[in-house]
């Protein structure tokens, strides 16, 4: 499976083109629109998710309900699509690709940032969306999470993460979802913490919101079920995490990827960073053919191909780059000094970003496991 989307921010809509999606496949369509909607919620959004409403139409592709094998494409309309009437930016953000995009191809800004949009991952999630059907089908789950916002965490010790990060261990997909699915932010703290952190995070975008600022976070996703012997280790573009890795730093505030223990693997010895191997025949005919790991430091993956593991990704997103209170810039006309344009933005869109970061990697796991 591949796919490409198209559209702008304000535009008429978002459109997914997928091709090699298998045929025969019955597909739910309230499935993909309850993506959409969580895409678009989260604590900390901005008013255009007030004004739009997600939902996809399916183009082509599909004949009374079943992939047919030829192209799939699915359509999200904006309500919001005024893109020939909105002004032009002459005062480009920090942080944005207003500047460099607008340089590169010559153009205004408005179009480059049209494009640039991170409305366009409505048709990336609308896309993933349908891959997870299909894992689904192979008795695969992708659950996407958040697992910081800003630095709440900073007084927490080291010993207080570690214990919970041994608790997200220790909990399957479905556990993982019924915490993340009752938080508005996404998270998936335990009964006893879940008010506490709720309340924390709620005063924090509160506080970021009226300094007129924006903060980010760190996003988890894990893939429970994915069999031995996605990827591979023939060829440097076949690598299962590398592939993984191209997806999610292609998502718009995306600036860090790490598998596993990732960058923490700088400060282990190697005795601790790998996994040791043990057999267990009552898993024999499940998807790690037996093969078990006491720790997962590998996230999943070893050599560029799946191991039986859970598969453990983390993604970094910035804070969001317009904001009510904009840093300093320049007029492109005339270079004076200026502070950048203010558009109507989000205060805190990782929520959301792990809505994304979920579906496009469940692009990324269809891709592999069509090609094992």
């Amino acid at each position: 499976m591949n796919y490409k989307t198209a559209g702008e921010s304000h535009g008429k809509g978002l459109l997914a083109l997928i091709e090699n999606f298998p045929a025969g496949f019955v597909v739910d369509v309230s499935a993909i629109d309850a993506e959409l909607r969580r895409r678009q919620g989260g604590y900390g959004r901005g008013g255009r998710q007030g004004i739009e409403s997600d939902s996809v139409e399916i183009l082509t592709g599909v004949w009374r309900g079943q992939t047919t094998g030829a192209p799939i494409t699915l359509w999200i309309k904006n309500a919001d699509n005024r893109i020939d009437t909105a002004p032009d930016i002459m005062y480009p953000r920090p942080g944005h690709v207003d500047l460099a995009g607008a340089l590169k191809f010559g153009l205004p800004v408005r179009p480059v940032m049209e494009r640039a949009s991170a409305r366009e991952t409505a048709a990336r999630v609308a896309a993933g969306a349908l891959a997870k059907q299909f894992l689904a089908v192979k008795g695969i789950t992708v659950v996407g999470f958040v697992r910081r916002i800003g630095a709440v965490e900073s007084n927490l010790t080291e010993s207080q993460i570690d214990n919970f990060n041994r608790e997200i261990d220790s909990l399957d997909a479905v556990e993982l979802l019924r915490r993340r699915n009752r938080s508005e932010f996404y998270i998936v703290r335990s009964d006893a913490e879940f008010a506490e952190w709720e309340g924390k995070l709620k005063k924090l975008i509160d506080d970021v919101s009226a300094a007129g600022d924006s903060v980010g976070g760190l996003i988890e996703a894990r893939v429970f079920g994915a069999p031995i012997g996605l990827g591979s280790h023939t060829q440097w573009d076949q690598k299962l995490d590398g592939d993984i890795a191209k997806n999610l730093m292609s998502i718009q505030a995306i600036k860090g990827v790490e598998i596993g223990a990732g960058f923490n693997v700088t400060k282990m010895l190697g005795s601790v960073t790998h996994d040791p191997i043990a057999y267990d025949d009552a898993q024999k005919n499940s998807h790690n053919r037996g093969f078990i790991r006491k720790t997962n430091n590998a996230g999943g993956i070893e050599g560029g191909i799946s191991n039986g593991s859970t598969i453990v990704v983390r993604c970094a997103m910035k804070p969001i780059p317009t904001m009510k209170k904009p840093l300093d810039s320049i007029d492109l006309n005339t270079k004076e000094p200026k502070h950048a344009i203010y558009e109507r933005s989000d205060v805190c869109a990782v929520p959301a970003a792990s809505v994304v970061v979920e579906n496009v990697l469940a692009t990324a796991i269809m891709n592999a496991f069509q090609n094992l």
